[in-house]
């Protein structure tokens, strides 16, 4: 499982208390909405519990294709992404970011919380100089004055009108953020939490409320959407997620943009071309006191060699329309990975048990339930296809595996295919106390332990192997990690081992016959 790893010493000593903390959920950190929907409790401590531990994986939809981006996302890469993100739209009618698409949006993201999923929404706002629908960018010669697209930069006195309590473009806001408060009163009165991302990259200057700073500034505008969801329509299904994009200048630092903690439960960042540089990760840890955080956007997913310098990214979603742009290779390390989620994982049914049981969708699995440990009880068949090998091909990897589980233990035998004589099988009896299990490895001595993980979800099998090579003996270091995936169908087994071979990280799947 996925711990904290890396950091500078600066950062280190700059925010040791923050690690101290950063994974645990108390009463000081529930919503920062005013008496907070049970689910949005729920969903809040859901991120807390995972920081540090799981990414969820995630995919955003454009609104008015209800849901075909996650569809294409689940069929492409094999596993559906936990994190339904979606868009409340600002487009002409048939545009995929039309706003008409709103009462369909509703419909679509209840059935997926019903199916389990988190929600995300963001909203590209519409400038109160103008009445939807809006295009994206500003068409020909747009007169400054009358900005009527989502791109483009309103004057200074415009903004400051925006912000200023009894004014016309005031009113006009209001009303614009009033036309959305109404689909989110919606879903919660049919009980879905929402990560709200309002005013996303709100450091860039390329949306017109973005990129000011001063008294009449971006996060003045985010305060005051707040103030208005929160006070005015009291709405508290609620996760206030603060968003920024990279900081490419000075003008963009996190700090300038930073509302206060009073007004966000969740950092996020936007993250394209692969740019996770470590200095935004750190900026952010050290902005957030301990809150959580996640990838708002990506283009491309973090790899695992991303995550275990940055664990503490609790989701990301893919943008629509950018699946693809990752290799179906990537993906087959990524959804092989015991740390991130997917929606058929049986480690997120289990992180998810108690967000599900408040928020009345389906509870865990009975399987998960009986134990509280998975179950790898069965025969399991090689699957080479599923498996992430090294130089040395499957060659070490035994073909089949037939294991019995107790309470108290697991008797797992090997079979391994031989070419030259009868297949091979060797037997080992595991205890789950830790305790040393002694047996043979092509009649070297080995010593083996294996023990549950705090979660339960995870089984980790450790092996020593001493050789007798003439001159002197020498060993072989064996660390697994086993997991269920696609709901108990495939079990991965991720193994790191170090020997005269040199070091070698593989994966191994098997499949249940």
């Amino acid at each position: 499982m996925r711990r904290l790893k890396h950091f500078s010493l600066i950062i280190v000593l700059a925010t040791a208390m923050v690690f101290l903390t950063s994974t645990a959920y108390s009463q000081e950190n529930e919503p920062v909405s005013p008496n907070a929907s049970p689910e949005a409790k729920a969903l809040l401590k859901l991120l807390y519990d995972i920081s540090g531990k799981y990414t969820l994986t995630g995919q955003h939809n454009f609104p008015n294709i209800k849901g075909r981006n996650t569809q294409f996302a689940a069929k492409y890469i094999g596993k559906t992404p936990v994190v339904y993100s979606i868009d409340m739209g600002f487009a002409r009618d048939g545009d995929t970011d039309s706003y008409l698409a709103r009462p369909q949006i509703v419909k679509e993201v209840i059935e997926q919380h019903r199916l389990g999923s988190i929600i995300t929404i963001c909203w590209h706002a519409v400038p109160p100089t103008a009445d939807e629908p809006v295009t994206f960018r500003p068409q020909g010669k747009a007169a400054p004055e009358s900005l009527a697209s989502i791109q483009g930069k309103l004057l200074d006195k415009q903004f400051e009108e925006i912000l200023t309590p009894g004014t016309d473009l005031n009113r006009r806001w209001q009303a614009q953020v009033d036309s959305v408060a109404f689909y989110l009163k919606k879903l919660q009165q049919a009980g879905v939490p929402i990560l709200w991302r309002p005013y996303h990259e709100m450091n860039g200057g390329w949306f017109w409320w973005g990129g000011r700073t001063g008294k009449y500034s971006t996060k003045a505008l985010y305060r005051q959407l707040f103030d208005r969801y929160v006070h005015h329509h009291k709405l508290n299904n609620l996760i206030w997620v603060w968003n920024v994009d990279r900081p490419n200048n000075p003008d963009m630092h996190f700090s300038k943009y930073y509302p206060g903690n009073e007004y966000l439960d969740v950092l996020s960042l936007d993250v394209y071309n692969r740019d996770f540089n470590q200095s935004y990760y750190d900026s952010l840890m050290v902005l957030s006191k301990g809150k959580p955080f996640l990838l708002g956007e990506v283009g491309n997913p973090p790899m695992p060699e991303i995550l275990d310098k940055q664990p503490n990214w609790t989701l990301y979603s893919t943008w629509a329309g950018m699946v693809r742009y990752t290799s179906k290779k990537d993906y087959k390390i990524l959804m092989n990975d015991p740390g991130i989620l997917s929606l058929e994982d049986s480690a997120y049914w289990q992180v998810s048990a108690e967000y599900r049981k408040v928020s009345g969708i389906d509870p865990l699995p009975d399987a998960f339930q009986t134990t509280g440990k998975i179950d790898f009880t069965g025969e399991w068949i090689f699957d080479e296809e599923e498996s992430i090998l090294d130089n040395f091909g499957p060659g070490f990897a035994p073909y089949k595996l037939q294991i019995k589980q107790s309470e108290t233990g697991l008797n797992i035998q090997s079979i391994y295919l031989i070419e030259y004589a009868e297949n091979r099988i060797e037997e080992q009896n595991l205890k789950f106390d830790g305790s040393e299990f002694e047996s043979k490895w092509r009649d070297a001595p080995m010593i083996t332990t294996a023990a549950w993980s705090e979660n339960n979800d995870t089984l980790f099998i450790n092996s020593r192997i001493v050789f007798n090579r003439g001159k002197g003996a020498s060993e072989m270091i064996l660390k697994d990690k086993w997991t269920l995936d696609k709901q108990g169908e495939i079990l991965l087994i991720k193994q790191y081992s170090k020997s005269f071979w040199g070091k070698r990280n593989t994966t191994l799947a098997y499949r249940k016959w």
